[in-house]
């Protein structure tokens, strides 16, 4: 059977079930392990995407939220700016 379950980099990402569930069908007989190979690797893959979306997910939100900070501080100094013209013109 071809579940590896001893690459570090596998193991650090994926949950804790998903290695126990590998550990658990390579003990099987080599007849029951092949029927469980295929669904496996796809829970594996899913599980791999689902990060790697997650992870993106997060990226942009962080950026978003920063992309806000700036725009917000923009329309503060635009205001101020706005204020301190329009106190200099009703004074002359």
């Amino acid at each position: 059977m071809n579940i590896r379950l001893t690459d570090e980099s596998d193991s650090a990402s994926l949950p804790r079930e998903v290695i126990d569930l590998g550990k658990k069908i390579s003990e099987l007989p080599r007849e029951h392990q092949a029927l469980l190979e295929v669904s496996y690797s796809r829970v594996v893959e899913s599980v791999k995407r689902r990060r790697r979306i997650l992870g993106l997910i997060q990226e942009a939100l962080a950026q978003l939220r920063l992309d806000v900070k700036y725009l917000m501080f923009d329309l503060d100094v635009t205001k101020k700016e706005r204020d301190e013209l329009k106190a200099r013109l009703e004074e002359t």
